[in-house]
């Protein structure tokens, strides 16, 4: 049988087994556990780096009993975020983490992810909100078709209005 392949021809449980994590489309915040369960469940689970990051936003440390389905779609991601952090992975995926969230939330995804790269761990950001994700990266990929048409710094990308025009159209 074939199967998904992810990085380096790995399956996907290999990348997690490698040390990656992710944080996919939809959250994966199942509405009958509390946030605190969410925290404490998982597989290989680490000796507490998502209890550092959950605690950037001071007012989820009262949401603990509240249950996922009661969350907000911006504490779902940062729960989402701690979460995954919560295991000792050495890189993290995040697959549009700003998609259907209020600007003053982004604004704190972006402050936790800018704290994670303080970590020293490396992030893969796949975002439709370009500049927000630019702004935080230091690398930029830029795919169409398929087909990698940038890798460089990301700053080459902000300062290149003829690449941003054709493939970003911003």
């Amino acid at each position: 049988m074939g199967g998904v392949t992810a990085a380096g021809g790995l399956v996907p449980g290999g990348v997690a087994g490698g040390g990656g994590g992710g944080l996919p489309r939809g959250r994966g915040v199942s509405p009958s556990l509390r946030r605190g369960e969410h925290l404490a469940a998982g597989p290989g689970r680490g000796p507490g780096r998502g209890a550092s990051v959950s605690q950037l936003s001071p007012r989820r440390a009262d949401r603990l009993p509240t249950l996922g389905n009661r969350l907000s779609g911006g504490e779902q991601q940062m729960l989402a975020v701690a979460r995954a952090l919560a295991r000792e992975i050495k890189l993290l995926l995040l697959d549009e983490p700003y998609e259907g969230l209020a600007p003053v939330i982004v604004q704190e995804i972006e402050a936790i992810v800018a704290e994670i790269k303080t970590l020293g761990m490396t992030t893969i950001i796949v975002e439709q909100n370009v500049v927000e994700a630019l702004e935080l990266a230091d690398r930029a990929i830029i795919l169409d078709m398929g087909q990698m048409v940038f890798n460089g710094p990301a700053q080459d990308v902000m300062e290149n209005a003829e690449l941003r025009q054709e493939y970003l159209a911003i």
